[in-house]
């Protein structure tokens, strides 16, 4: 039976998640994409806290595309890691494919700064 397209990112989300894991020190930077919007936040698994997160939907974010709205999260969630005193990161796709809209969020995370 073949899997739906739900299914098959949750098979890979889990087998990326039992290697993945955040702390203080170096918190998960977990990236949720929809077909509009795209979130990410950092994420302490060991006290189970959410220590920032960013969203295409936030007031500060304007962009034109989705890859311009992916740019400007990846920036502004490595501006908010650096105030929180965070520099490297656990980068989790969380079972997309590092193509497209992840990509350009994690690239525009890397030159902002953060380190994965």
């Amino acid at each position: 039976m073949a899997l739906s397209k739900l299914e098959r990112r949750q098979r890979i989300k889990h087998r990326i998640r039992k290697i993945i894991s955040g702390t203080a020190t170096k918190p998960r930077l977990s990236v949720f994409r929809s077909n509009k919007e795209i979130y990410a936040q950092l994420v302490d698994d060991i006290a189970g806290v959410t220590l920032a997160s960013v969203s295409s939907r936030d007031k500060g974010i304007t962009a034109g595309t989705k890859a311009e709205a992916a740019a400007a999260v990846g920036k502004s969630i490595a501006e908010k890691a650096t105030k929180a005193g965070v520099e490297t990161v656990a980068f989790d796709r969380n079972g997309y494919l590092y193509h497209g809209r992840v990509k350009t969020l994690a690239e525009a995370a890397r030159e902002a700064g953060l380190k994965f």
